[in-house]
């Protein structure tokens, strides 16, 4: 029964090429509920939405976040976003483009945020995870970290944890560690 469902979209699609017109892409359900959410997004001054692949793909775009407070004041940090066809059921991909000194982003740009992990509602939505990200720069959490070491240095030693991201987003070395300027 499938199959002949498939079949017959397949002779309409080949039908409407054949009079000239381009088949119609449907949208997902999460295409439909990601638009919503950007035509919705109320991002604070410090946060930034682009779409690198233009304004078709909306499934794939970028943030980037300057906090405007916080041991990480003056900084650029650019997040990659990769929203699944099935959000908001599942959470989007988010990984930091910017290697940073932080406790909760590991040198790979893996993001340990609650909301896109075990958290995660359908409820949420783009905002959210920006304001999320936002937080993170402002209120790094050592109790939950990706990144151990910077963890423990923020929890033991909060002068030394300011001076180790001072020197990281001046671009220089942190232990054995290089990071590239985003100030």
């Amino acid at each position: 029964m499938i199959k002949l469902f498939k079949v017959k979209e397949k002779q309409r699609e080949i039908a409407a090429n054949a009079n000239g017109v381009p088949p119609v892409k449907k949208q997902s359900a999460g295409e439909l509920r990601l638009q919503k959410d950007i035509s919705e997004l109320n991002l604070p001054k410090t946060c930034n939405i682009s779409f690198p692949n233009g304004k078709d793909d909306l499934m794939n775009f970028e943030v980037t976040i300057h906090p405007d407070e916080g041991y990480y004041l003056g900084g650029t940090f650019l997040f990659s976003f990769q929203v699944s066809p099935v959000y908001p059921h599942e959470p989007p991909k988010v990984k930091c483009k910017t290697k940073v000194y932080h406790p909760n982003i590991d040198l790979e740009g893996n993001v340990c945020l609650n909301i896109l992990r075990e958290d995660w509602k359908p409820v949420l939505n783009i905002n959210t995870i920006i304001y999320g990200l936002f937080h993170l720069f402002t209120q790094p959490n050592h109790e939950d970290p990706l990144n151990h070491d910077a963890a423990a240095v923020l929890r033991d030693n909060p002068k030394m944890f300011e001076f180790n991201v001072r020197r990281a987003m001046a671009g220089g070395y942190v232990g054995q560690t290089y990071f590239t300027r985003c100030m």
